[in-house]
């Protein structure tokens, strides 16, 4: 499965590599060093809960570059650690909101002078929701996230990058109570970046 879907992002990250490379830094993977992203999303409810969850997922995030896979090949790119923080206003479901953070990993694909970027991130994290007795609802208010994404990116100029993809949120206790009710949301995500370059 991960095979398929960095081939498929490696394909998209070539079909932008037309675009007229910036001249902003000698970086040949043009990566930033640090950016800062708002990200979006309307999640629905799919398996795992009998309650028909309506979430708005918002992020803020900071990244910042730690590696680079300086290939030839479709890998070729660079790896991002991210810190988010994570609000979110519940309009269906048994609780009314939950707030949280999330740290983890991105990569992303990038092929020379592309303005599309490809990319895949996870991470785990831990929050607060206001949770109630209701059947399917979260058992406690300490409750555990997990986050993972895959998308593409469109580098808009040397400071600003817009994004799109499809996130997959999962909310826990981690088992602490009896029954552990868990909630699975997917849905599109997007978002907007703020890039800061490094070198001249």
């Amino acid at each position: 499965v991960f095979f398929v879907i960095t081939s498929g992002f490696g394909a998209a990250a070539q079909a932008g590599s037309d675009a007229t490379p910036s001249p902003r830094t000698s970086d040949p993977l043009d990566a930033p060093s640090f950016e800062m992203a708002t990200e979006t999303a309307y999640l629905l409810g799919s398996f795992g809960n009998p309650n028909s969850y309506e979430i708005g997922a918002q992020f803020i995030t900071a990244r910042w570059r730690i590696a680079a896979t300086k290939s030839d090949s479709w890998l070729r790119g660079y790896h991002q650690f991210y810190f988010s923080g994570v609000a979110e206003p519940i309009f269906r479901g048994p609780e009314n909101h939950y707030f949280g953070i999330s740290t983890g990993f991105r990569y992303n694909f990038v092929q020379p002078h592309a303005r599309l970027i490809p990319y895949v991130s996870g991470g785990v994290g831990l929050g607060w929701i206001d949770s109630t007795d209701t059947f399917g609802g979260q058992g406690q208010d300490l409750t555990f996230n997990a986050l993972s994404a895959v998308g593409v990116s469109y580098k808009m100029s040397d400071h600003l990058k817009a994004s799109g993809g499809i996130l997959y949120q999962h909310l826990s206790n981690g088992r602490q109570t009896d029954p552990n009710p868990r909630l699975n949301l997917f849905r599109p995500q997007d978002g907007l970046t703020c890039l800061f370059l490094s070198g001249p």
